[in-house]
Order: C-alpha cells, then sequence, then structure tokens
C-alpha cells in the first residue's frame, strides 16, 4: 500500500514530528531532565568532537566548541524577528543550504514548523534547542545542543550579522547532525533544503529555455508562498564560485526574496529581488543598489522596493538580465498547483519507498535492455480528466540518506524515470514489452540530483512508472511520490507471491522404465546399501557424477547443504534418505530445471544472469516479489551478478521446498498460517 502523503491537503504544521534522538526521548523530556538535575544538554548523538565536523580530513585549525554563553554577553534566539539578513555563509560550502534558509525567512507559517517558538537563552534555557526537518515523507524533531564551533571567539560557520543571534547558526548545527557532519553538507541544490523545509515539490527550469511567462510563473510561485532559488552553472570546478565583472558568483546558490513590476521611463519593467547568503558581493549592474535607473522611478515606489538596502548581499536585476546571466531557477511549491493556473487545487498524493539493489532491481535506463524491465514498476490509474480531457499529475523520484552514505564514499546516483501505458492484468512487465513499446512520458534528463521531478498532463488511462538510475547495478534507497489533480489509483507491481506447483506424477513401475531410468537405478543400485537408500553422501556423489557429463552446465559440483535440502524436499516417508521412486520423481524435476537454466543461459557462459531468475522461478511455477527477489539476488548472485547451477539449484529447491510446507499448513487456503515455536524450528530446520 502507498503511503499516504503530507501533500493531501492537510497543513504541515499538524503532524506530529518524530524523535530522532537515540534514546527516543523528546525535545521537552530532556530540556525538563537537564533543568531537573540542574546542568546544561550535552549531545551524546552529535558530540562536540572533530567528528562532527569532517569525516573526510582532519580539522585544519585549532577549534574551540563554545556555547552562546561563552561567545557573548547577551545571546539571544532571536533578535527582533527572523530575518534573511540573519543568514551569513562561513568556512562551509554551503550556500545552497543557506539560499533556501533565507527564502524560508519569508514563509513565517513555514519557519514556525522548522524552527520552533518557545526556545531562549534565559526562561527554561538548558544548553539544548531543536529543530524540524521533512525527510522522505516524515516530519523528524532534531535536538541539539548548543555549543558551536569557533576560532578566536569567533563562529566559523553559518552565523547572524548581529554577532549575539543564534538561531540560524544552531539550525545549520542541527541539519548538519541530521546528515551525519557539518562536511556532509557541502555542495547541494537549493531545491534540496527547500524540500526538506516544507515537505513541498519542486520544480526547476533552464532560463536559456524556458516558457515565455518565466516571470509571470515566478510571481505567482511567490504570492503563492513558494520558495525560490537560482544559480549560474559552471563548465569547470575552477569556476566554482568564481566572481564575475558584474558582481556575480559562478556555482553558487542565491535565494530570489522578491519581483516586482516598475514604471521606468512610460514602460514596464520586471524585476527579480536576488540574495548572496556571504552577506555580500553584489550585482553591480542596472538597477543595482545605486544605479541611476532607480531615479527614473517613483520615489514612493522606489523607497517601497529599495527599503534601507546596504550592501547586505541583496540585490534588484531586470528579468531579462537575470535570464541572461543566471542559469536556473529552482522553485518549491508548498503544494504542486499548476503555477500557469489561477485556481487552487487540492493534490491527490501517492508515495511509494523502493530500493535499487544490484543483481535484481538494480536495471539501469532503457538503454540496458536486457536489465531495464527488472527496476521497480509502478502502476498509475487516472480516471478523471480537467475541461480538456486531460489529467495533471507531478512525478517525483528521490534518492534517500546519499548525504548521510558520503562518509562510506557513497555519493548521488545518476536517477531518472519513464512512463508507458500499461497492460491490461499484468503483475510485472517483462523485457519484451519495453523493446517494442515507447515511453509516453519521462523525466527530461538523467541527473545526479536528490530529486527529479516533472508536471504532465496525460489523457485518462492506465500508466506504468518505471524509475531507475542511469547505469545498471547501482544501489540506492528511493521515495516516489505522484501528485494528481484528480484522484488517481496507484500500487506497486510485482508484489505477487505464490506458488501453482502441480504435484509430481506417479513413478513408472520398473517394467515400463526408460533407457534412462535404467541407467540411473544401476548407478542408484551401486551407491546404495543393504536398505536401497541412498544418504545425503551418496546423492552428491551420484548427482555430481551424472551432471558433470553435461557439457554446458559449469559448476564445482553440487555442495553437500543442496544436497540436503533436496533429501528434505523429496523424502516422504522422514527417512533422512532417497529410495529410488522418491529420486525418480526428483530427476523429473530436475531435466525441467536443467532445461530452464539453459534457456535463460543465453550467452552459454554455464551461468544464468541474477535478473533473469524471476523469469526462470516463474516458469517453475513460483512466482515472487521485488523484495524476495532482492534477497535472493543478494545470497546467490556472483560479483558479475550471476547465478551458477549449484546455486541455481539450491535456490529453486529451498523455494519450493517452503512453499510446500507453507501450503500443507495453510489447510484454509488463506495465505497465512499460525505456527507455535516447535512448528517454526522444524520448518526452518527441514529448509
Amino acid at each position: 500500500m502507498p503511503l499516504q502523503s503530507t501533500l493531501s491537503g492537510r497543513s504541515s504544521s499538524s503532524i506530529q514530528a518524530e524523535s530522532t534522538q537515540w534514546n527516543g526521548k523528546t525535545f521537552e523530556q530532556l530540556r525538563q531532565e537537564c533543568l531537573q538535575k540542574g546542568v546544561l544538554f550535552e549531545d551524546p548523538d552529535f558530540p562536540a568532537a572533530d567528528s562532527s565536523l569532517y569525516f573526510s580530513q582532519s580539522v585544519p585549525v585549532q577549534i574551540q566548541w563554545k556555547r552562546p554563553k561563552e561567545i557573548c554577553d547577551d545571546p539571544k534566539f532571536i533578535v527582533g524577528d527572523t530575518d534573511r539578513t540573519d543568514i551569513c555563509q562561513g568556512q562551509l560550502g554551503d550556500c545552497w543550504l543557506l539560499a533556501a534558509i533565507a527564502s524560508l525567512t519569508l514563509k513565517k507559517e513555514a519557519l514556525a514548523r522548522v524552527v520552533p517558538p518557545d526556545q531562549e537563552f534565559d526562561h527554561k534555557y538548558a544548553g539544548i534547542f531543536h529543530f524540524q526537518f521533512w525527510q522522505h515523507n516524515k516530519w523528524l524533531d532534531v535536538v541539539v545542543d548548543d555549543r558551536l564551533p569557533t576560532v578566536r571567539n569567533r563562529l566559523i560557520m553559518l552565523h547572524s550579522a548581529s554577532n549575539n543571534e543564534f538561531w540560524s547558526a544552531l539550525m545549520e548545527k542541527a541539519y548538519a547532525k541530521l546528515h551525519g557532519s557539518y562536511e556532509s553538507l557541502k555542495g547541494g541544490s537549493t531545491m534540496e533544503a527547500m524540500e526538506d523545509f516544507t515537505g513541498g515539490v519542486g520544480e526547476m527550469y533552464e532560463t536559456k529555455s524556458a516558457p515565455k511567462d518565466l516571470f509571470l510563473i515566478m510571481k505567482k510561485a511567490m504570492d503563492r508562498g513558494s520558495m525560490m532559488g537560482c544559480s549560474i552553472d559552471i563548465t569547470s570546478s575552477a569556476e566554482s564560485e568564481a566572481r564575475t565583472s558584474t558582481g556575480l558568483v559562478k556555482g553558487h546558490a542565491y535565494s530570489i526574496t522578491g519581483l516586482e513590476e516598475v514604471s521606468f521611463r512610460g514602460q514596464k519593467v520586471n524585476l527579480v529581488r536576488i540574495r548572496n547568503p556571504w552577506g555580500q558581493v553584489e550585482w553591480n549592474g542596472p538597477w543595482s543598489d545605486e544605479s541611476r535607473e532607480w531615479d527614473y522611478i517613483d520615489k514612493a515606489e522606489k523607497k517601497r522596493i529599495l527599503q534601507n538596502s546596504t550592501d547586505d548581499g541583496e540585490f534588484w536585476m531586470e528579468f531579462e538580465d537575470f535570464k541572461r546571466n543566471y542559469d536556473k531557477v529552482e522553485i518549491c511549491n508548498m503544494t504542486p498547483d499548476a503555477l500557469s493556473d489561477d485556481i487552487k487545487h487540492f493534490w491527490d498524493v501517492n508515495v511509494f519507498e523502493g530500493n535499487w539493489i544490484r543483481g535484481s532491481t538494480a536495471g539501469g535506463c532503457r538503454n540496458f535492455i536486457d536489465t531495464f524491465w527488472t527496476n521497480p514498476q509502478y502502476q498509475l490509474k487516472l480516471d478523471d480528466a480537467d475541461g480538456d480531457n486531460m489529467c495533471s499529475v507531478v512525478i517525483a523520484v528521490m534518492q534517500k540518506n546519499r548525504r548521510k552514505l558520503r562518509k562510506e564514499g557513497l555519493d548521488l546516483e545518476t536517477i531518472g524515470f519513464a512512463v508507458y501505458e500499461a497492460p491490461d492484468e499484468v503483475d510485472q512487465v517483462g523485457k519484451d514489452f519495453f523493446r517494442y513499446h515507447p515511453s509516453k512520458a519521462r523525466s527530461r534528463t538523467y541527473i545526479n540530483m536528490r530529486e527529479v521531478s516533472e508536471r504532465f498532463t496525460l489523457p485518462p488511462g492506465k500508466y506504468l512508472l518505471v524509475p531507475t538510475t542511469f547505469q545498471p547495478h547501482q544501489e540506492a534507497d528511493f521515495l516516489i511520490r505522484i501528485f494528481s489533480e484528480t484522484k488517481a489509483g496507484a500500487l506497486e507491481m510485482g508484489t505477487t507471491v505464490d506458488a501453482d506447483l502441480p504435484d509430481p506424477p506417479m513413478p513408472s513401475a520398473p517394467e515400463e522404465e526408460t533407457d534412462e531410468e535404467k541407467g540411473l537405478r544401476r548407478l542408484f543400485d551401486q551407491l546404495a546399501g543393504s536398505d536401497k537408500a541412498i544418504c545425503v553422501r551418496e546423492l552428491q556423489q551420484m548427482l555430481n557424477g551424472v551432471l558433470s557429463r553435461r557439457r554446458e552446465i559449469k559448476f564445482d559440483g553440487l555442495s553437500l547443504s543442496t544436497c540436503h535440502s533436496i533429501i528434505n524436499l523429496m523424502d516422504v516417508d522422514n527417512t533422512g534418505k532417497l529410495e529410488f521412486q522418491e529420486f525418480k520423481v526428483f530427476w523429473e524435476k530436475m531435466k525441467k530445471w536443467i532445461m530452464l537454466f539453459l534457456a535463460f543461459d543465453t550467452d552459454r557462459s554455464g551461468k544464468m544472469s541474477s535478473y533473469e531468475l524471476r523469469n526462470a522461478l516463474k516458469a517453475t511455477g513460483m512466482q515472487l516479489n521485488n523484495k524476495l527477489l532482492q534477497l535472493i539476488g543478494l545470497r546467490f548472485a556472483d560479483d558479475d551478478y550471476n547465478i551458477d547451477f549449484d546455486d541455481y539449484l539450491t535456490c529453486i529447491v529451498r523455494l519450493e521446498n517452503m512453499f510446500r510446507t507453507f501450503q500443507a499448513l495453510d489447510t484454509a487456503n488463506k495465505g497465512r498460517v499460525n505456527m507455535n515455536i516447535m512448528q517454526f524450528l522444524m520448518m526452518s530446520m527441514n529448509v
């Protein structure tokens, strides 16, 4: 079942945030404990230590962690009011985060959710503060102590222009804790932080190929409470944070804080207000702070727009100059209402969580047709069209926890998605479908960003959504959000777990045996003792002798474990051995399994691709969901995502054993059973 999203009409502020502390205690509980004990809070989850600053290098300078009361005489959480000028960048390359915080200060309701009130340095002060962030469809409450990194008694990370104001520095610390360290915040997209502050959905526009009404789109977004950022692309790392002659900075995240239309020399001019999170370094072209253009507009209008503008990093530009100089505009909508539409909608939202796991569901993009079909698949049913007989839908695919994984050497994967018309009554679409059917919609590009999102208008019908990494075998967890203006049905495909296992045929009488069976009987009799049955080691010897003659199967022999599983499957009289009639029934199964193995060993390597195992199992009558296939891939596939014959046989025998045991217990045929611990242990042991 899909999860329910926060954008389905409920206010995000009404949703309870989950505590992230290791002991599960809330901010109020922790603060109260400290007040009762008369101590200041020290956070064991994010200590005042180098490990909280960097994971890939030693700290380059002598850092001292100090509480605000050690830095200044009269510290305040907020001085006056939260304002975008409260945010100045420190030593960390997290301008993307600061640009988002600056935008957040313009949205007081959203800010009150992220920065909860009732936090101060006098009343109830206990050295503990908390902030709330949206992560993967949940609101999380993150507590921190107020020990901040300083050099020579000055904050070295994000800080306020007022040296006694600390809300923004503490908020950055909480965000760093959420992602594992301050270093994890280096480099990023403003959109990422804007979504984490709102639970909203992002859209990105390239200014050089944007719609003609981009200014109107941005104006409506601003009026609706959306948050916006912009940036200038770089062509190499050498250009990062390079200043242009006009005072702009390349590869740097800015926030968009205002849009205005003014009358200038008898003409209407569109202006956009932008803020550099450095708190300085501004545009020096037309409409900059001291430019002559301001002398030609109404004085009252000039005063209203400029207010008390100084060198605070904020400046105005004409929109045409803005488009010429900036390359990207990022808009985070609190709801995904169409920016080109004046009507406010209630959006229906479906949310799914999934994984790309190598060897089973990490199929890569459509360039890799042999594995593309194994990616997770989701069906979307659009029934109710709008006035134009079309359905509006926003699809967003987000990869999870990648900043936190940086210390393990992992970073953002390159991701995207495709949408197809869905065939009827199919649980999982196979390779041939994608070979012969083009996509109806897709993400504009594959990109190494946390989230890709696109807006589509599609005719009513059933659709198939396939989220993927660009390359196959790349592992990541992901979240899908599907927003539709009308109610839409959505479900994950490939979730069926079932087995249609026919009863084995009765073994033939000795006088009716084929030449093959007679040969097997002679070999069997040589190994069997006076009890006319073979034990597990004798079975191993017999099968290895027979299978070693088959040149098309490459394996190092069946393991004793595999042979134990075979005996457990076929030993109907529970002697721990196989009689010849039991072995004969197994041999018929074995021949079918060999044929399937050879059929799916398309390159005749003597091994089967782990991605093809789904089809091989289906041909035997067993259907598994993605979670089980991922588990089997991890258990049996080698480093090249192949499965040799021994592991293939072990997998099939164990699965059939488990299915048959379960079906025997499921007498009511309800798909569930009750068992005591003895039954469970017996079943587990016999698999």
